[in-house]
């Protein structure tokens, strides 16, 4: 479901840049993470300790658990991931939010990495198995592009997805995000290496 970025690091030897980072340092967390109105009655949320029993029980999901690359297997490990969610707004590396319809939380949108230098961000999303169907992944991610662009002020929002994961790929369509390409033996996955589907939305 996405593919770790790779950074050079120690090129630039301390040097001053030429251009200026797309987002200045501070900007997101400046501010307390936003409630994103979805449309639909759908609103994204930050994940709260609260929903450390749903978070675990989404992640026991076959799909979400092979796609995701990555087990919750106690209430401990959900807390854990919350409270990295949160870490990450504050030193504006991830965010992540609950995909909720009123009280019920449907799935989750979020951003896998920032990087505000270049302006770029990588996007993730996974819908409980109960919500599927419905078009719920769409509207929450061109609702998480639409604030990631238009309010925090990022470039390009880049989309990863194994090649055999073809919802992955009707979804980023729906949301206007364009394939680029394949990234060959990108991500591995319990059962071996995977080419990944790579799509982004800029801000044109």
């Amino acid at each position: 479901m996405g593919r770790p970025r790779r950074v050079p690091v120690g090129l630039n030897g301390g040097m001053p840049n030429l251009v200026p980072p797309v987002v200045a340092p501070g900007t997101l967390a400046a501010y307390a993470q936003p409630v994103i109105d979805a449309g639909r009655g759908l609103v994204l949320r930050p994940w709260t300790h609260r929903d450390a029993s749903v978070l675990l029980a989404a992640r026991q999901d076959p799909l979400i658990r092979r796609w995701g690359v990555r087990s919750v297997e106690s209430i401990e490990e959900a807390e854990e991931m919350i409270t990295a969610l949160a870490d990450g707004w504050k030193t504006e590396t991830t965010a992540g939010w609950a995909v909720a319809r009123g009280e019920e939380i449907l799935g989750h949108a979020g951003l896998r990495t920032i990087d505000l230098k270049e302006g770029v961000a990588e996007c993730a999303y996974w819908v409980r198995p109960m919500a599927r169907g419905q078009g719920i992944a769409p509207v929450a991610l061109r609702a998480l592009s639409k604030w990631s662009i238009g309010v925090a002020g990022l470039h390009r929002i880049e989309l990863y997805h194994s090649v055999e994961n073809m919802p992955s790929c009707q979804v980023a369509a729906k949301s206007g995000y364009t394939l680029e390409g394949t990234v060959r033996s990108a991500v591995l996955h319990e059962d071996g290496w995977h080419d990944m589907h790579l799509h982004a939305l800029v801000d044109e």
